[in-house]
């Protein structure tokens, strides 16, 4: 008798921690359903939104990681995502072609309306097809843009969770201190160089050149899928021997082999620039931010115009 006492005991303990284990996990569950989901389209308005928002809301990066942006679609999973999200953020400017139409149910924003754009100097979308934008899309390579963004977007998760208004005003001054800081970096490191121009397969760094003092050569312009003319090689060829360039450079997703054959045959090196739309899934992994690539990407820059 009395071992079964015992063991009805056991039994009763065993019940009400599986109990109690089960009331955790639907609290847990419930917790976060109760979050406001935001999705963004490129990966630098996702970092906004990560540093300033943290774990406080669900982020939906709608770009998944080591996916071309110029040739994204979103599939029907990610689309019912994009549907559900209280607040939808998309580059703009033409970068995303899948945009046109998208019948979004929350509030959206199209970020390019906020920022300061420069024109470009082709007037079609990256999937080719004419737009009825003159604007680089790349605006987020202009910090002076990242930091317009950063207050929008901060403003927008206020008004989505209001409670944390506190968190995401100091999250904010926190990352734009980062910004202007990086900012700062770019400025001292360009500003002694004995070159001028770096060259590209895909002129996604003008606003970039703009702000510091340098000139971009590219072989295809704004679209990475153009195939550059034997004649726009040459004069790229030509370019580097007479400006001694010792290096050239391409993006991770992009098509690199024709940059390649100008460095096979003007004898130099060939590196990467990252335009910041998005990111490998190696460079995740590695929990890279925007500031880190931007510091990668000067490092590269400042060796390419050989600064001091």
């Amino acid at each position: 008798m009395k071992n079964l006492k015992t063991i009805i005991s056991i039994l009763i303990v065993v019940v009400f921690m599986a109990l109690m284990i089960n009331i955790k996990q639907e609290s847990q569950k419930d917790i976060k359903s109760s979050k406001a989901m935001i999705s963004l389209s490129t990966f630098s308005l996702y970092d906004i939104a990560k540093h300033i928002a943290g774990d406080s809301v669900e982020l939906v990066m709608i770009l998944p990681f080591g996916v071309d942006p110029h040739s994204f679609e979103p599939t029907p999973k990610l689309m019912a995502k994009i549907l559900k999200s209280d607040l939808v953020v998309y580059s703009g400017a033409g970068l995303e072609p899948w945009t046109e139409g998208f019948d979004f149910q929350g509030k959206v924003i199209d970020m390019s309306s906020y920022v300061k754009l420069r024109e470009a100097g082709e007037h079609h979308n990256h999937s080719g097809h004419h737009h009825n934008t003159h604007f680089d899309p790349h605006y987020w390579l202009d910090i002076n843009n990242m930091i317009l963004a950063t207050n929008i977007i901060t403003d927008e998760l206020i008004q989505i969770s209001p409670e944390n208004k506190d968190l995401y005003m100091k999250n904010k001054d926190k990352y734009i201190l980062e910004l202007q800081q990086l900012d700062d970096e770019y400025k001292k490191k360009l500003s002694i160089c004995k070159g001028d121009t770096i060259i590209v397969n895909h002129n996604a760094f003008s606003y970039m050149a703009n702000n510091y003092g340098f000139h971009v050569k590219s072989l295809s312009g704004l679209s990475p899928e153009a195939q550059p003319s034997a004649k726009k090689m040459v004069e790229l060829i030509k370019e580097i021997n007479k400006e001694k360039i010792p290096v050239v450079f391409f993006e991770s997703f992009a098509n690199a082999k024709a940059i390649k054959s100008v460095a096979n045959e003007a004898n130099i090196t060939v590196d990467v620039l990252h335009p910041l739309a998005n990111i490998t899934a190696d460079e995740a992994k590695e929990n890279l931010t925007y500031k880190d690539i931007m510091k990668q990407n000067l490092m590269a820059i400042s060796k390419a115009l050989r600064c001091q």
